[in-house]
């Protein structure tokens, strides 16, 4: 089956969200440009994982000097409004590549297949990409955006650290006792 890239060089829209109570909610990317919108099905764990990773990756910009004080201390772009629909997704994200080139934020999203090799995206073949170029302040407004979404989710237990139901759990370290 031929693979599709879509690319998203001016995105107007990059934004984590997720829709469904907490504990049975769904999350997702969406990419908004010229050229479409792609709404991508991901774990709630990968948008904690790349939300660090950027963080982690505007700190290196920072004192690398990769980037002028201006762009670095740039106001972040946060998108509040809620997901375009139809909320559909195009694909489940399987592999993240993040990268820094030319002054610009690359993240190639690699749907989800059989086996976890990495396509690059010049290749006809392999699953579909979505390749999108960022902006500091883009990548700053998703960063707080997607803390958000992921703090509006279920309370942790003080004692275990997993998720607590509205109707308690089974804490593993008080014995299997709800609390």
């Amino acid at each position: 089956m031929p693979r599709i890239v879509y690319r998203h060089d001016q995105p107007s829209r990059f934004i984590a969200s997720a829709i469904g109570e907490p504990g049975q909610r769904e999350f997702f990317l969406q990419v908004k440009s010229d050229d479409g919108i792609n709404t991508i099905g991901i774990e709630k764990g990968q948008v904690i994982a790349l939300t660090k990773r950027f963080e982690e990756l505007i700190r290196e910009i920072r004192r690398g000097k990769l980037a002028s004080p201006e762009e670095i201390s740039v106001k972040p772009f946060t998108d509040n409004k809620p997901l375009e629909l139809p909320i559909e997704a195009d694909f489940l994200v399987g592999i993240i590549s993040i990268t820094w080139e030319s002054d610009r934020i690359y993240v190639n999203l690699q749907a989800a297949s059989q086996d976890d090799e990495i396509y690059l995206d010049d290749i006809d073949e392999g699953p579909d990409l979505v390749v999108v170029k960022l902006k500091i302040e883009q990548v700053k407004g998703f960063c707080e955006r997607a803390k958000e979404i992921v703090s509006a989710g279920r309370p942790t237990c003080a004692f275990c650290a997993l998720p607590i139901d509205p109707m308690g759990h089974l804490c593993p370290r008080a014995n299997g006792y709800r609390r």
